[in-house]
């Protein structure tokens, strides 16, 4: 079995709270949400346990590194940059990118962030999307120690030291009337679970997991608003 601990798949993920994708009971302390729920579905579907470690984001790779975690699973877009550095599994999940900014900004589109402040986590997809909003200001975020990454921006967002924040858009499916959503972008960034290089066995473990696994019953569950796209 190509996993750390027999039996079990041990994935790495953020403990913080960031519904519909992940939140913990505070009476429980169970886990839910379409990550851990996918998650569940795919290591059931090959018949292993499912264990979480918690790490800041900054340390996902690390924690792959030490040998602590089988992959990482939470919210690692696959891209050409992060391939060079991690097999990826098939996706389990889909999403295009969004802009918030406070109420009545009159941003419509790219075009009306010229001049404008715009954050997103540094290293990050959203951040390559900023980048490419003409005359926009880009503002990395380092989340390398943060325990709520969402949270504290749109914070800064809300205090009026950026204008904008660009995440995915399945962080903005519950309405949040100290925000507003100014737009999204049609980027269909794909989520897998980032393994070790070279780990082929484990890669084709998940790949066979998430074939199987009711993904599409776990979407509706959690992302009804949003088409499923697998």
């Amino acid at each position: 079995m190509p996993t750390i601990k027999p039996n079990t798949l041990t994935l790495v993920c953020s403990a913080l709270d960031v519904p519909p994708l992940f939140t913990t009971d505070d009476a429980t302390g169970r886990r839910s949400g379409y990550e851990p729920d996918a998650a569940a579905a795919v290591a059931a579907a090959v018949g292993l346990e499912l264990e979480w470690i918690f790490r800041p984001w900054g340390d996902f790779a690390g924690a792959l590194e030490r040998g602590e975690c089988d992959a990482i699973w939470c919210g690692c877009a696959i891209t050409p940059e992060r391939q060079e550095i991690f097999d990826f599994s098939a996706a389990y999940a889909v999403f295009n990118e969004s802009v918030v900014t406070r109420p009545g900004a009159g941003v419509g589109g790219p075009e009306d962030l010229a001049g404008l402040r715009v954050l997103a986590i540094d290293g990050s997809t959203n951040l390559a999307l900023a980048e490419s909003f003409p005359g926009a200001i880009p503002v990395p975020f380092d989340a390398s120690t943060s325990e709520d990454v969402l949270g504290e921006m749109l914070a800064l967002l809300r205090a009026g030291e950026v204008d904008a924040v660009v995440d995915d858009d399945v962080c903005f499916i519950h309405p949040d009337p100290t925000i507003e959503l100014a737009f999204t972008a049609p980027t269909a960034n794909a989520w897998g679970a980032a393994c070790r290089k070279d780990d082929g066995d484990l890669v084709a473990l998940l790949d066979d997991g998430i074939a199987r696994a009711d993904l599409a019953g776990v979407w509706a569950r959690w992302l009804g608003a949003l088409a499923y796209p697998l």
